[in-house]
């Protein structure tokens, strides 16, 4: 066999990933505020792209005519809030008949904003409301040069827990080491109040020795509020406690022995700490009416509700409409007007390439924006074909679903729709819930009939748990018949498996709690 080189011409099929078609797949799986965050970098990178006004929705005709004229001209698309998909309404007596989608026709983007400006001004004012007119134009003004208060500078701020421990730290500590060390200790506090890391860290930033950084940490832990600058759980409660003068050696190994307090081992706790059930039983209470998390107490980040990507109403003639939340979803336009001014003055073939590779990626995205839209309206058309029984009677009728029955009724592919519904959430009768959601998998029937829907199954155990009582408190075991009885296939091991991610306890602890609450 001889080795030699060669030339071989060979043809063959290769999926190549372009940068636009990475650009679609990419838009699929952002958020609407992800989304928003990237348009901003297209934008400020491309100069033919801008952002879409709402307010410029409503447009003379003459601007609507040249619009037209310049669309015929150009031949080029955009996506403008008038031309986004209509809401999409799912008739209940066509839901087991295959849905049919049609693509929102593209639409030119070539807003002649010198008209608009020009049609919007106002003729200046002269006579008596001269006066009343200037002082409007001041107010209407956004000379950011001007020494002007704006209204978020008129509220109110709201003190933090690490400007509060800091303000004490300044009036309290003098030794300027000491400050050092307190400034590092404050900075690693999360917003409960603990302390986050090691402190060893601080002793060889700062280069002072682990007993120096401890003995400045028991002047900060007198801080207000009490428990705060904690290392645990259980050093917190005992500067609560300490504070109280309530913390002797008897509650001292109470809280050295927390694990057994959350068992409501109260039995073992008495033993523990050498008293009787009784006095365990008041401490208990003691210690429940502490504060766990002090830091709460100050000004935290205020939590954002959840924004639908999605809504599912009913339809007043039967069904369910299904639309996009169009005042969270960005959009861009493409300004033809501008690129047929500056392509028209451009001399070089480099510059007439650069001019047209923006014009093709601007469409491109805005194409991309378009196809985004329809296709979240798809497969959330198809969720609420599929959970429609869940949409009218709740949890109990929630089916088992995987991508792969999405993917196949709309004809796409299962990463696809594991992108669109990613992050997303939708709005229904029953709630705002992650698209995610309504893909749980299934658990075969005893009687051999529909399986179940494993999320409606958790809802059923939680159903049963929350309806014992103290003299008939329910085993895994007994979970298992009663749900075998109800015609769902279970194991013990599973009832076990979904009670500890619903964080509930073993049946011995419910007896425990069941009876210390009586």
């Amino acid at each position: 066999m001889v080795l030699t080189a060669k030339l071989e011409l060979r043809q063959g099929h290769a999926l190549v990933m372009t940068p636009q078609l990475q650009q679609a797949i990419k838009l699929l799986q952002l958020t609407n505020l992800e989304l928003l965050a990237y348009l901003d970098q297209e934008v400020e990178r491309n100069p033919l792209l801008e952002h879409a006004d709402p307010e410029n929705s409503q447009r003379d005709d003459n601007d609507s005519m040249d619009r037209d004229r310049s669309a015929e001209g150009s031949n080029e698309t955009g996506l403008e809030p008038d031309d986004e998909p209509e809401p999409i309404v799912l008739d209940v007596a066509q839901m087991s008949e295959a849905e049919t989608f049609t693509d929102t026709a593209d639409a030119p983007l070539d807003l002649n904003y010198e008209e608009v400006f020009e049609a919007d001004a106002a003729p200046s004012q002269v006579g008596p409301t001269a006066e009343f007119s200037n002082l409007r134009d001041t107010f209407r003004s956004n000379d950011f040069d001007e020494d002007t208060i704006g209204l978020e500078q008129t509220l109110s701020h709201e003190t933090s827990l690490k400007e509060h421990l800091l303000d004490q730290l300044g009036v309290d500590v003098i030794d300027p080491v000491d400050r050092i060390i307190g400034t590092h200790i404050i900075d690693t506090v999360d917003e409960t109040g603990y302390i986050v890391g090691e402190l060893e860290g601080i002793g060889e930033m700062v280069g002072c020795s682990l007993d120096r950084v401890e003995a400045t940490l028991s002047i900060l832990q007198k801080f207000d509020p009490p428990g705060v600058l904690a290392r645990d759980l259980g050093e917190c409660l005992a500067a609560q406690l300490r504070e109280q003068d309530r913390l002797d050696p008897v509650m001292q190994r109470f809280l050295e022995n927390l694990d057994l307090l959350a068992r409501h081992d109260y039995q073992a706790l008495a033993k523990t700490c050498g008293v009787d059930t009784e006095d365990i039983t008041d401490m208990a209470a003691e210690i429940r009416s502490l504060n766990p998390k002090p830091g709460l107490l100050f000004g935290n980040e205020v939590l954002q509700p959840v924004v639908p990507d999605v809504f599912v109403r009913p339809n007043p003639g039967g069904g369910w409409q299904i639309e996009l939340n169009n005042d969270t979803l960005p959009s861009v336009l493409v300004n033809t007007p501008y690129y047929a001014e500056i392509s028209g003055q451009a001399k070089s073939q480099q510059e007439k390439a650069y001019l047209s590779e923006r014009l093709s990626s601007a469409n491109w995205l805005v194409k991309s924006l378009d196809q985004r839209a329809n296709t979240i309206l798809r497969v959330a058309t198809e969720l609420a074909r599929q959970q429609g029984a869940f949409l009218v009677h709740g949890i109990e009728h929630l089916r088992p679903l995987n991508l792969r029955d999405i993917a196949s009724a709309i004809e796409m592919h299962e990463s696809t729709v594991s992108r669109v519904t990613a992050n997303k959430y939708i709005s229904t009768p029953r709630g705002i819930f992650p698209m995610k959601y309504f893909f749980t998998s299934a658990l075969s029937s005893s009687s051999g009939g529909q399986a179940h829907s494993a999320e409606s199954v958790r809802h059923r155990i939680k159903e049963l748990i929350d309806n014992e009582t103290l003299d008939a408190v329910l085993s895994d075991d007994k979970i298992v018949e009663v749900l075998n009885s109800s015609g769902i296939d279970i194991a013990r091991r599973t009832v076990a498996k979904y009670r500890e991610v619903m964080r509930i306890p073993s049946s011995v602890e419910r007896r425990r709690q069941k009876r210390v609450a009586s």
